[in-house]
């Protein structure tokens, strides 16, 4: 069993709520926009990391980290990448091969607002953590932790707390 947490468009921003859940978890994943390396490599130090790059980051940024992050964890397939869309309006980009291959779990950032649902068409469940950091038009930062057990997603929790 394998402990998340899942965090996006942190736009260079790093505080003690964040790495309090960073410590919790046993492999931190986040979904792009990460605006310093300087949050990468702090949460690197906490735990392992799973990044891709958003649309702000910089060439460092995407040299370090890539687009689409695709691997298993446990018996789950999960597919990682910064703006993907949502079920029903993916992004052009990614459209037929999501549909041609869909993973399990399917995660996305770049739109600030928390959403977790089950593509009807595919199966894959989708998450959006929302925004951890401090820039950009949400009023509440948000983080998503859950645990992967085989090929079971469950516990999912909603961490939520003001800008």
């Amino acid at each position: 069993m394998k402990k998340i947490l899942l965090l996006s468009d942190t736009h260079g921003h790093m505080d003690e709520h964040i790495l309090k859940y960073a410590k919790q978890a046993d492999e931190i994943w986040h979904a792009g926009d990460i605006g310093d390396l300087k949050v990468t490599d702090r949460l690197q130090e906490v735990n392992p990391l799973r990044a891709v790059y958003g649309n702000i980051d910089s060439a460092e940024a995407r040299l370090s980290f890539p687009l689409h992050n695709k691997f298993q964890c446990e018996q789950v397939s999960v597919w990682i990448t910064h703006i993907g869309g949502y079920p029903g309006r993916y992004n052009p980009e990614i459209r037929q091969e999501l549909y041609a291959n869909p993973p399990q779990l399917f995660i996305t950032g770049h739109s600030h607002i928390l959403k977790v649902m089950t593509d009807k068409k595919t199966g894959l469940l989708h998450m959006n953590p929302g925004a951890a950091g401090i820039h950009g038009f949400h009023k509440v930062r948000t983080m998503l932790r859950f645990e992967i057990d085989g090929k079971q997603i469950q516990n999912l929790e909603v961490i939520e707390w003001k800008r």
